[in-house]
C-alpha cells in the first residue's frame, strides 16, 4: 500500500520506518531538519505526499493538525484513509472529521504509551469513519490497535482520561522519589510506592475511592503538614499541595469518620 507519514520526528519517523520494513511504499514529508528513516521516499512538499496515498499518517505536533489538515484537504484521494495521530483535544479530532471527511475517511489515532519505549508496538485506540483501515494497516507491523464504534474524537478522549491518571501518577512518583532523596531515604519509599502499585488494581482503585472521600478531613491536614516537611526538606510540592486542596474540597461539610 503507499503510504503517507507527516511529520518524520520521534513517532513519524518510527512509524514511517516500520511501514517501509513492512513492505509498504511510504512517502515521507516534514519541514524540519529530521532523518529521513531507511526504506522511506522524502519529498518537498505536503500535495507530493498525499496525493497518491491510499492511508496518510499524521504524526506532528498537535498544534499543527489543523493546518496540515486543510492543506491536505484538496489533494487527498477520494475514500482515502486520513489518521491523526497527533495529541490534539477531541474538540480539535471532532473538527477534523468533519473537514477532512469531505474527501476522506477520517480516523482520530491515540498512542497509549511512550513511543521511544515501545516502538511501533505501543498500544493503540482508533474511532471515526478510517479507524478499521487505519487498524488493518498497523496490524501489519504487529501494532495492537482497538477499534471504537465511535466518532473522531473518542479515542483521544479516552487517552485524556488515561492521561488524568498515568500523568498525575508518574508526577507524584516523582514528588515523591525527590522527597525520599533529600529526607536520605529513597529506597525505602521506592519500595513503598512499588507495594502500592503491586497486587489486585480493581481493589485498590476501590480503596482509593471510598477511603479518601471518608477520611478527607483528617487527610487533608496531613498533606498540609506534608507540603509543610517537603518545604523544609527543599523540595516542589506542587502535588502535594494539590492533593491538599481536593481533600478540602471533598470534606466541606463532611464529618470525619474514624480510621
Amino acid at each position: 500500500m503507499r503510504c503517507a507519514v507527516i511529520g518524520l520526528g520521534e513517532a513519524g519517523g518510527v512509524y514511517a520506518a516500520a511501514l517501509a520494513a513492512a513492505g509498504h511504499e511510504v512517502l515521507g514529508y516534514d519541514p524540519g531538519d529530521t532523518p529521513t528513516p531507511e526504506g522511506v521516499t522524502r519529498v518537498a512538499t505536503l500535495p507530493e505526499a498525499v496525493g497518491q496515498a491510499a492511508c496518510v499518517l499524521v504524526l506532528t505536533g498537535a498544534a499543527a493538525a489543523p493546518a496540515v489538515a486543510e492543506e491536505c484537504l484538496p489533494h487527498l484521494r477520494p475514500g482515502a484513509c486520513y489518521a491523526d495521530f497527533t495529541s490534539a483535544s477531541p474538540e480539535v479530532m471532532e473538527r477534523l472529521g468533519r473537514t477532512v471527511g469531505e474527501r476522506a475517511d477520517f480516523a482520530d489515532v491515540a498512542i497509549l504509551g511512550p513511543v521511544p519505549l515501545h516502538g511501533h508496538l505501543v498500544p493503540l485506540l482508533a474511532s471515526g469513519p478510517g479507524a478499521e483501515a487505519i487498524a488493518q494497516l498497523v496490524r501489519t507491523l504487529g501494532s495492537p490497535v482497538e477499534v471504537l464504534d465511535a466518532p473522531p474524537g473518542a479515542a483521544m478522549g479516552r487517552k485524556l482520561l488515561r492521561s488524568v491518571f498515568m500523568k498525575g501518577l508518574a508526577s507524584v512518583v516523582c514528588e515523591a522519589v525527590a522527597a525520599g532523596q533529600a529526607a536520605g531515604d529513597e529506597e525505602w519509599i521506592r519500595a513503598e510506592i512499588a507495594k502500592q502499585l503491586a497486587g489486585d488494581g480493581q481493589a485498590v482503585i476501590n480503596r482509593f475511592l471510598t477511603g479518601t472521600r471518608t477520611h478527607a478531613v483528617r487527610r487533608a491536614m496531613e498533606m498540609r503538614d506534608t507540603g509543610a516537611y517537603l518545604d523544609v526538606l527543599g523540595v516542589p510540592s506542587e502535588m502535594t499541595r494539590a492533593a491538599e486542596q481536593t481533600l478540602r474540597r471533598l470534606s466541606a461539610g463532611r464529618p470525619q469518620r474514624p480510621s
